[in-house]
């Protein structure tokens, strides 16, 4: 991979993982993906490789991707999915040709053969949100609480009451204000004081 750009939030979700290549949406927008061999670079290491993507697929990819999180944010909000959205996602799943495969562990893997091409990569991930949003995988989906995030993920937690898209960035990073905010306010107005 190439370090001139942001590094990828990979999550256990292909679909969720997949918006998460535009990060930090309600705040400055960081692109992960802002040229073709950049998507290319995602699809590797989500295990849907294919050799070659133009900018008019890198398009195509972003359109998907702004759809499943405008699908997901609908479904986390119980809200209506918006219509575009429905029809953009249910295009990019009839369009791909990819095969479902059992792996030696019992679980399901999605297979590109040799020669597939970018619209067969996007029809996996379109299948996958189709899956998360519909409700047929065991989660929720849900909104990073972080201000400047508001990323949709799947919740696979036992109680369903994840905060954050990521801990390691957003819960931190709140996590990290809140400490420092209750550090300028000092120790005689922190919550909790006992007088003795």
């Amino acid at each position: 991979m190439r370090a001139e750009f942001p590094p990828f939030r990979l999550g256990k979700v292909l679909a969720t993982s997949f918006t998460a290549t535009l990060t930090e949406r309600r705040g400055d927008p960081v692109e992960h993906i802002p040229v073709p061999h950049r998507l290319l670079d995602w699809l590797a290491v989500s295990g849907l490789a294919v050799d070659t993507a133009t900018p008019a697929q890198l398009a195509l990819a972003r359109e998907l991707r702004e759809s499943i999180h405008a699908a997901a944010t609908a479904a986390a909000l119980q809200e209506t999915l918006p219509a575009s959205a429905v029809q953009i996602i249910n295009e990019c799943s009839a369009r791909g040709r990819a095969a479902a495969v059992l792996t030696a562990d019992g679980k399901r893997r999605w297979q590109l053969n040799p020669g597939s091409r970018l619209e067969d990569a996007l029809g996996v991930i379109a299948a996958d949100a189709i899956e998360i949003v519909s409700g047929e995988r065991d989660g929720s989906l849900a909104l990073c609480a972080s201000p400047t995030c508001q990323a949709a993920f799947f919740d696979t937690s036992r109680s369903r009451t994840r905060r954050w898209c990521e801990m390691n960035t957003c819960g931190n990073r709140m996590k990290k204000a809140r400490f420092n905010a209750n550090r300028l306010r000092g120790p005689d107005r922190g919550v909790g004081r006992v007088d003795g």
